[in-house]
């Protein structure tokens, strides 16, 4: 069924009266169906969420009632056309709740995540609809179907084994009851992380404590202050990694400890404490597992990705230890040397590494970062930097749409059209941080590309880059513009989809082929001529020298050990999570990652996991349990397609019209490998990756 949505599959078989001038009862009017957030309410949600689910539920009754013998198009094809009124409110409300929530949207996404879950077991848990469809299963060989077709049946059969089809009247009761549970701590969890944003951020009286910011970014802190009720006082925000960027320039030792402890320890004390909730929901998830036939919920999560298994994983991050733990040993060195240099007497702490790493790489490359920033003017850069790439590679354009409604004045809606003018798509670009907004960057869509639906797509990215001070432009740094990249990566992947069935369109692909996508354009960012044409400086308007620009380019693997080993260390505590057994006890967190981190050897006291698992959105709170890895897993692809086409000649049409034919228009129509062997002539392998990561050098000839 096309009706699942980031953060819940919909779900609950409730009816109520609905008003009828609900604009979400039906199709928008808008074009290729985006909302029409002027007339959308809060109010609104609710009634739709129950008339949605009740529809779906009738739909899904009248399949299973079907006096005919089950075939492909009244049992496999009317769920995917089943369920249209609830996916469409899902994916407007749960955009919402992640980009611009409020006490209401949460409210109601507390109720709901129970009802959805109900809803959901009630279509997976249907013994007579799972008949129909395991009957189509068993002689699937014997119908003529094309290869989608056939790739949709066995993802339906999967999906509706995973979710316990095949369990007993007594042991559906049970994962109901593991499942509801979930949804509701999951949520609690989301909602939390959302609520401590705002809670730990650290309030600065003293403006001499914020010595090496920049003066925009002190102006921007007192704004900040103020908005938050702290006239004359400076706000720091804190950002969703253990990391936080405002270290890098900070030379207030005390303030620098003061908010990477605000950071690291968040979610472990008051009200806002996850840590019961990360405790029960590691034990849930075990439970569930077992109950399906697992040994743990790892196991149960990589059946349908490209690394099957966890002991694969492991392998493959532990393979990499040695050499990161080396390297970021060799960088510890020498941040301790530019310590005892600068007359510090102390062993350097997570809270000095970005400080003092910034000195070492000034002292290295001779780059200071505040003015390499001056370079990327956030508009020159989404204009003349990424739709300036995807126009060379694609032969596409993204045409301002300033009609069509956005839920926030900061959000900006485009128009994609193609070589030939053909429109492809709508796009939302969200980039500013701002209250109401969860941590970190993604993409999503509002409207899923389906031929079977007639459906265009509506796709949004999502970022928290910090907005410039009232008056001033947002100048980006080399991170974010790297990111606006991968997103756009991830938003071209949903654009591009040219597929017949929903549940197959864009991105509904495993989670660990999902980043290569994304990944794969992070590298456009630093090419040659990319960089030629957008890094211009937003004063003076001049391209950024020769001599800055090749320093930049040197520095970018600089501290790569100690960015791979924090990623990786938070990848392996994910794993560590979901390898418990069904009949562990629930464990004490603080101790369970020490020992974790101990176990694998990365255990380094400077160098903390990227989050911990108070803060692990992906991990407990999201869809990347046990799933983590994916991101190595996908730059291993990304690396060796970007080499591959490095030696195809780069940056050109030949090269973008293949990648976008074999990989981006496919969707999940077919297996993620089958993809990339169709793409690449070869399965990758992982020199390019260690190329990328500095970790070796290319060899020339």
């Amino acid at each position: 069924m096309a009706t699942e949505v980031e953060n819940a599959q919909v779900a609950g078989d409730v009816t109520a009266p609905v008003a009828q001038d609900n604009p979400l009862l039906q199709p928008s009017a808008l074009q290729y169906q985006a909302p029409d957030f002027n007339q959308i309410k809060d109010s609104h949600f609710e009634p739709a969420f129950e008339q949605g689910m009740s529809e779906h539920l009738r739909e899904i009754q009248a399949i299973i009632d079907n006096p005919e013998p089950a075939s492909f198009n009244n049992t496999i094809v009317a769920m995917e056309q089943a369920g249209s009124l609830l996916t469409r409110v899902s994916r407007i409300f749960f955009n919402l709740v992640g980009s611009d929530s409020n006490e209401e949207r949460r409210a109601l996404q507390s109720k709901l995540a129970p009802m959805l879950a109900a809803h959901s077991d009630s279509i997976y848990l249907n013994a007579d609809l799972f008949a129909r469809v395991e009957a189509l299963y068993k002689q699937r060989v014997t119908h003529e179907m094309d290869a989608e077709s056939t790739r949709l049946l066995e993802e339906y059969y999967d999906k509706f084994v995973k979710a316990g089809a095949k369990l007993n009247a007594e042991q559906k009761v049970t994962l109901r009851a593991l499942n509801e549970e979930h949804s509701k701590l999951t949520t609690e969890f989301s909602q939390n992380l959302l609520k401590l944003s705002k809670a730990i951020a650290v309030v600065v009286e003293d403006k001499s404590e914020l010595e090496g910011l920049s003066d925009s970014e002190i102006k921007a802190a007192a704004e900040a202050a103020a908005d938050a009720g702290h006239e004359g006082k400076y706000l720091i925000s804190i950002t969703n990694t253990t990391r936080q960027p405002v270290l890098t320039s900070l030379k207030n030792r005390e303030l620098r400890q003061r908010i990477w402890e605000a950071s690291a320890y968040r979610g472990t004390s008051g009200e806002l404490d996850n840590r019961p909730l990360v405790k029960r929901m590691a034990q849930i998830r075990a439970q569930k597992a077992d109950l399906l036939g697992y040994e743990n919920w790892a196991e149960y999560q990589l059946t349908s990705t490209m690394a099957k298994k966890p002991e694969n994983v492991f392998s493959m991050l532990n393979s990499m230890v040695p050499a990161v733990v080396s390297n970021t040993k060799a960088e510890q060195a020498d941040i301790q040397a530019m310590v005892a240099q600068e007359g510090g007497d102390f062993d350097v702490q997570a809270w000095d590494w970005a400080y003092y790493a910034e000195k070492v790489r000034q002292a290295k490359y001779d780059l200071n970062e505040s003015e390499v920033r001056e370079y990327f003017e956030f508009n020159r850069v989404l204009h003349d930097g990424l739709f300036y790439t995807m126009n060379r590679l694609f032969g596409i354009r993204f045409e301002p749409r300033p009609d069509l409604p956005v839920y926030h004045p900061d959000v900006q809606a485009f128009e994609l059209f193609d070589h030939d003018g053909k429109s492809l798509a709508i796009f939302y670009a969200d980039y500013f941080a701002r209250e109401g907004k969860r941590g970190g960057a993604w993409m999503s869509s509002f409207v899923g590309q389906s031929g079977l639906l007639e459906q265009k797509p509506v796709v949004v990215n999502v970022m928290n880059i910090p907005k410039g001070p009232e008056g001033e432009p947002t100048l980006v740094s080399f991170d974010n513009v790297t990111t606006m990249f991968h997103e756009l990566g991830h938003g071209l992947h949903g654009m591009f989809s040219n597929v017949r069935y929903p549940s197959l369109a864009g991105t509904s692909v495993s989670r660990d082929f999902v980043e290569f996508p994304s990944t794969f354009q992070e590298d456009w960012a630093s090419n040659p001529e990319v960089l030629a044409n957008y890094a211009y400086h937003y004063k003076t308007g001049k391209a950024i020298p020769a001599e800055l620009l090749e320093k930049v380019l040197k520095a970018k693997n600089f501290n790569m050990g100690f960015d791979t080993l924090e990623y990786m260390s938070a990848a392996l505590l994910d794993m560590e999570w979901h390898s418990l057994p069904a009949d562990a006890p629930q464990q004490d967190v603080e101790k369970f990652e020490a020992d974790a981190l101990a176990k694998h050897g990365v255990d380094l006291a400077a160098v903390p996991p990227r989050y911990k698992s108070t803060f692990f959105a992906h991990s407990m709170g999201g869809g990347y349990s046990a799933g983590y890895y994916a991101y190595m897993w996908s730059e291993i692809l990304a690396a060796d397609a970007f080499a591959y086409l490095g030696e195809r000649g780069g940056l050109n049409r030949k090269n973008g019209d293949w990648y976008r034919k074999n990989i981006l228009e496919v969707g999940n129509s077919r297996a993620p490998m089958e993809s990339f062997v169709k793409f690449r002539g070869q399965e990758p392998t992982t020199e390019a990756l260690l190329i990328r990561r500095g970790l070796k050098q290319k060899e020339e000839g």
